[in-house]
Parts: C-alpha cells; structure tokens; sequence
C-alpha cells in the first residue's frame, strides 16, 4: 500500500507516517522510483500507534510495546512501566470524572438557579 492509502484509511496525515517511521515505529518498503509501499497490517498498526499516544505513552515506550504486540512476549521492566503506565491513566480517568460531576452540578444549578443565582443573558 502507498503511503496516502495508508494515511486515508487509517485517519491520519502523511506527515504523521513520516514521524512514525523516523521514531521506528512503523517501516516500508521502497520502490525503484523511493516510494513508500507499506505491508497490508500498516492501517492496524498506525491505528494501536494512535492509540498510545492517546494514551498519553512516549514515542520510546510506543517503540518497546509495539514488538511485544508482534512478538507476544515482554520483558519484566516493560510490563512494570506499562502497569505504572495504567496507574497514571487510572488517575487521569478518575479526575476527569470528578471535573465531570461538577461540571454537571453547575449545570443544573444554572438550569434551575436557586434563591440569590440569577441567569445573566
């Protein structure tokens, strides 16, 4: 696949394949002519790259995860900054909740303002 079918069907910008493949994080073939041409798996894999950056993982962790995903197997330092890893986005979640919740309390109380809490158009 070329690099903009890839870049297309996996949501992303071309320049975002580049940076990948810089960061080794993803790889291609080149023709005669230099053209990129990636492995039919390079959509599911730009689409997990995604989501680990999402997540909030640096592109040297991305680079450790990403042959345990091919490989099955992972080493036990990784596993351990991987559960840190979670614990942080555990956090993340949990306070992102709690920002939620009162956000829904300032709407209904502006919804249903009581005495001394006006509107202001």
């Amino acid at each position: 696949m070329r690099i903009g079918e890839v870049a297309e069907k996996a949501g992303v910008s071309v320049r975002a394949l580049r940076y990948y493949e810089e960061q080794d994080l993803l790889h291609s073939e080149r023709s005669s002519g230099g053209q990129r041409h990636y492995p039919g798996t390079a959509v599911d894999r730009v689409r997990l790259i995604q989501q680990l950056y999402a997540a909030g993982l640096p592109s040297r962790t991305v680079r450790e995860v990403l042959p345990c995903v091919d490989l099955g197997e992972v080493t036990r330092a990784l596993l351990d900054r991987l559960a840190a890893e979670r614990d942080r986005i555990d956090r993340r979640i949990t306070d992102l909740l709690t920002v939620r919740d009162r956000l829904d309390d300032v709407i209904a109380i502006a919804r249903k303002p009581g005495p001394g809490c006006t509107h202001v158009p």
